[in-house]
């Protein structure tokens, strides 16, 4: 086993205040691994970033052949619950003759202000459309339907959650060693952190002109990468960086600090995790990997933002920065 590799460091008053280190693997869908950062055996939770793995089955099984590239995006989103995050999940039940209690995510308060806000006013409860894995869970439910099966479709015996788990396993190249249960009530299969990776590079490779399969990941990146506000939504890591990279690659982050990245020009795929689960470190490290590969300029206003990032304090002084450790990417 291999130490983590500290990655991500903040400092004040020119004095080292605090680290952040973690686990990286860029891999490629022609040659392997090509670089890493700590132990990229180590095992972890995908948690969020792995929803275009979870939607692959909806794909393939031709239960989604007629879907959107909004709805395909949406499969693989961790929204913020905004009018036109919950909009489309919505419309996209109704189409399936089903509605929000048919949802097995749990509701939580949207992380959207203007409709967290609207809420409040109008004393409403947010309901399971709000919640971020909406649109997975949607994806579910088609499946579910397709295969004709039980409503528990979160349920780790369920046919839905056992395509799931068969995808899961072939594009990692790895046999799950086990699951834990989401924030929204799905299993999520772990996997190692080069597992991880290359099953991103297998997205990255992917092509609409290959099997099955192929035509179904590309479908996914592509949706992914038309649609970054569905994905994530404003002011969020995805959407502002995926932005900034114009199209050159698709990212997600997943809760406790996971963060991928799928880059079809260059048929690689990265994945990280930050140990101590800190989200601001996350996503200065996957801006830090993209910078290094030639995808994101660091001086862009999204990339500053996360990656040599002044701190300020409620008075706006500078207090500090936030930035890539030495020798890190």
């Amino acid at each position: 086993m291999t130490d983590p590799a500290r990655m991500v460091e903040l400092w004040r008053g020119g004095l080292l205040e605090s680290w952040h280190t973690g686990h990286a693997a860029v891999w490629s869908a022609d040659g392997g691994l090509v670089e890493a950062w700590g132990d990229p055996g180590t095992v972890i939770f995908p948690r969020s970033s792995c929803k275009m793995m979870q939607a692959l089955p909806l794909l393939e099984s031709g239960a989604g052949a007629g879907l959107s590239s909004q709805r395909l995006a949406l499969a693989c989103a961790s929204h913020q619950g905004a009018e036109l995050h919950t909009g489309h999940v919505g419309r996209w039940l109704s189409d399936l003759g089903l509605g929000e209690a048919d949802l097995r995510c749990g509701a939580h308060m949207p992380a959207d202000t203007a409709e967290r806000d609207r809420l409040i006013r109008a004393y409403e409860e947010p309901c399971q459309i709000h919640n971020n894995c909406s649109g997975k869970h949607a994806g579910f439910l088609m499946l579910s339907q397709h295969l004709k099966a039980g409503p528990e479709y979160v349920e780790i015996d369920h046919p839905v959650q056992q395509a799931v788990r068969t995808a899961f396993e072939e594009v990692t190249d790895e046999a799950s060693p086990g699951y834990g249960i989401d924030g929204c009530s799905a299993p999520n299969f772990a996997t190692t952190v080069a597992g991880l990776a290359r099953a991103m590079a297998f997205f990255a490779g992917a092509s609409t002109g290959g099997g099955v399969r192929e035509r179904s990941a590309a479908r996914l990146v592509e949706a992914m990468i038309a649609h970054p506000e569905l994905v994530a939504g404003e002011g969020r890591a995805c959407t502002e960086l995926m932005r900034a990279m114009g199209g050159r690659a698709a990212i997600k982050t997943g809760a406790e600090a996971v963060f991928v990245a799928i880059v079809p020009e260059k048929r690689l795929g990265i994945a990280l995790k930050i140990v101590d689960g800190s989200t601001r470190a996350s996503e200065a490290a996957i801006a830090a990997l993209l910078v290094r590969h030639g995808l994101l300029d660091p001086a862009h206003p999204a990339a500053r933002k996360r990656l040599d990032a002044i701190q300020t304090n409620w008075r706006g002084r500078e207090t500090g920065i936030l930035r890539a450790a030495p020798g890190f990417p």
